[in-house]
C-alpha cells in the first residue's frame, strides 16, 4: 500500500498499495529483465519486498523459476539474478504490507504446486473475508504457509480448479467468493490470467509489444518496457492469454457501472501522475482537484506551492484556475521515499523529518497557500507549517486536495483508527488550529466523483459508506466492539 506524503501511519494500520506485472511473450523469449523494468516503474506502490516468477511454456510443463526478496526491486535483483530466470512468461510484484507481516515468507509472488501443476500469483488488494475463508479451508486439510490474503485465494482457485475444465473457469468459479478489494496476475503452465474485482478498487490494464502481451497495475509501467496501452481491464472482468496468443475475455461476473467502486486514492495519490486509470488521466484527476480548490475555497496569496511531489498537479491547478504564481518552496531530498510506505512508525517519523527544506528566498514575506494531497494525523502538516513560518512566510494557508479521513479503509488504504485521525470530533477550524495555518480547506466530498470523470468510486475513508459491509473482524483476527 503506498502512498500520502502525510500519511505517517502505525504498523497495525489497515494497509496497501502494491504492484503487479504480468508477462506473456508468445514467441518465446525471456521475460524476466522486462519484468524487472515494469516492476521498478511501479515502485511507488509498495517498497518492503518484490519478486519475480517465471516458466518456459515450451519447455517441461509446470516448471517455475522465481526469487524474491526483502527491499527494493533494485536491491533484490541482479543482473545474474535475472539471467537465470528463464522463462517466456512471468509474473512479479512489488509490495507494501497488506493483510500479512513484513517478512520474506510473506513476499509474492506466491507460487502454489498442487494436483493439477503449478500457479504463480501476484495480487493487490484486501479481502475482508479473508479470515473465515482461511478457516473454512483450514477445516478441509488446507496448510498455509504464509498470512497474506494472496495464499487464500490461491487455494481457492487450486480447489476449484480440480473441479473444472480449465483454470480460467477456477477463476471464474472463485471469483464471487472473494469479498473486497483484488487485481492479480495469475500464471499456469501454459496460460497467463489477469482477474479485477467486479467493484474494480484496484487498476488493471492490458498491453502488447510485438507479439508480447502485458498486465499492470499502472499504464505508466507500460511505456517502460516499450509497450503499448491496450485497454483496462473491466471491474469483474478475467482476460487470460493463451499460449498462441488468443485473448479471451469473461464478464460473467461483471457488475452494473453504477455500482463499481474504484478506489479515489489512486486519482488523488496512489497512482503516478502519468498513468491512466480506466480511461482517466490521474494528472487532470490532480488538476481538476486543485481548480475546485481554488473555486470552493479561494483566499488572497502571493503565492502557490505544493508538498513534494503528490501535491503538485493539484496545485498547478489551483494556480491556474485562481491567478497567483505557482512557485517552489520546498527542496525535497531525492533520497528519501515516500514516506508512507517505510513500513515501520519511526522510520516514517525520520523521513518526514529529513525529506524536506524551505527556499527560504521563495517565501519570505510572502503570503503562501500550500497544496497538499491529504492530512491524515497532522503531525506532518504541522511540522511543515511550521517550517514555513520559520522560513519568513507571513501567512500559510492550507489546501487539501481530499476531503477529510473519517473512517478506516478495508479495501487497502492504510489508514489509522478512528481516534488517530486528526478530523475525528474536530471541525475544520479545530483542525486548522491544531496545524497552525492562517485559513484551511479542503475537497469537498461532492468533487470526488467529477475526479474520476464521473465513473464509480469509493468513499468509504471520507463518508462511512461502504461497496461492502465492513466485517466485524479486522485482518488481524481481532473483533471490534
Amino acid at each position: 500500500m503506498n502512498c500520502m506524503n502525510e500519511l505517517v501511519l502505525p504498523d497495525s494500520s489497515i494497509h496497501e498499495a502494491c504492484g503487479v506485472f504480468g508477462m506473456y511473450d508468445i514467441d518465446g523469449g525471456d521475460v524476466a529483465s522486462s519484468i524487472y523494468y515494469g516492476l521498478f516503474a511501479l515502485q511507488h506502490r509498495g517498497q518492503e519486498s518484490s519478486g519475480i516468477a517465471v516458466t518456459d511454456t515450451m519447455g517441461p510443463k509446470g516448471r517455475v523459476d522465481s526469487y524474491k526478496g526483502m527491499g527494493l526491486v533494485n536491491e533484490v535483483f541482479t543482473g545474474d539474478i535475472l539471467d537465470n530466470l528463464k522463462g517466456n512468461m512471468g509474473v512479479g510484484h512489488t509490495r507494501y504490507s497488506t493483510a500479512g507481516e513484513s517478512t520474506l515468507a510473506n513476499a509474492q509472488p506466491l507460487v502454489l504446486n498442487y494436483a493439477k501443476g503449478t500457479l504463480a500469483l501476484a495480487h493487490n488488494g484486501n479481502l475482508i473475508n479473508a479470515n473465515s475463508l482461511r478457516r473454512e479451508l483450514s477445516k478441509t486439510g488446507a496448510i498455509f504457509q504464509t498470512t497474506i490474503d494472496t495464499e487464500t485465494i490461491a487455494y481457492v482457485v487450486a480447489r476449484k480448479r480440480l473441479a473444472c475444465n480449465s483454470i480460467e473457469e477456477a477463476v471464474r468459479d472463485t471469483v464471487p467468493l472473494l469479498e473486497g478489494a483484488y487485481s492479480m496476475v495469475i500464471m499456469s503452465p501454459r496460460k497467463l490470467i489477469a482477474v479485477r474485482d467486479p467493484y474494480g478498487f484496484k487498476p488493471l490494464c492490458m498491453g502488447r509489444r510485438d507479439n508480447t502481451f502485458i498486465f499492470a497495475s499502472e499504464s505508466s509501467a507500460l511505456e517502460t518496457i516499450g509497450a503499448d496501452y491496450i485497454r483496462d481491464i473491466l471491474p469483474g472482468e478475467i482476460v487470460t492469454v493463451e499460449s498462441d496468443g488468443k485473448i479471451v475475455s469473461d464478464t460473467s461476473n461483471c457488475i452494473d457501472a453504477s455500482r463499481q467502486a474504484r478506489c479515489i486514492f489512486e486519482y488523488i495519490y496512489f497512482a503516478r501522475l502519468d498513468s491512466m486509470i480506466d480511461d482517466v488521466s490521474v494528472y487532470d484527476s490532480r488538476m481538476k482537484a486543485g481548480r475546485f480548490l481554488a473555486m470552493d475555497s479561494p483566499v488572497e496569496a502571493d503565492l502557490v506551492v505544493d508538498v513534494p511531489e503528490s501535491g503538485r498537479a493539484a496545485a498547478l491547478g489551483y494556480s491556474l484556475e485562481s491567478g497567483i504564481p505557482y512557485g517552489i518552496a520546498f527542496v525535497k531530498n531525492a533520497y528519501v521515499g515516500r514516506s508512507f510506505i517505510s513500513p515501520k512508525q519511526k522510520n516514517r517519523e525520520s523521513a518526514v523529518r529529513i525529506k524536506l527544506n524551505v527556499l527560504r528566498e521563495a517565501v519570505r514575506g510572502k503570503r503562501v497557500i500550500m497544496i497538499d494531497d491529504s492530512i491524515v494525523r497532522g503531525t506532518t502538516s504541522d511540522r511543515i507549517v511550521t517550517m514555513l513560518r520559520e522560513a519568513g512566510a507571513r501567512e500559510v494557508h492550507m489546501r487539501v486536495a481530499a476531503p477529510p479521513f473519517l473512517w478506516p479503509c478495508y479495501f487497502g488504504i492504510d489508514i489509522p483508527v478512528r481516534e488517530q485521525l486528526i478530523a475525528y470530533n474536530r471541525s475544520i477550524e479545530e483542525i486548522r488550529q491544531v496545524i497552525g495555518a492562517d485559513t484551511l480547506g479542503y475537497l469537498r466530498v461532492e468533487r470526488l466523483k467529477e475526479l474520476a470523470s464521473g465513473k464509480g468510486i469509493c468513499t468509504g475513508c471520507f463518508t462511512g459508506y461502504y461497496p461492502y459491509k465492513p466485517p466485524r473482524e479486522d485482518i488481524r483476527g481481532d473483533y471490534e466492539e
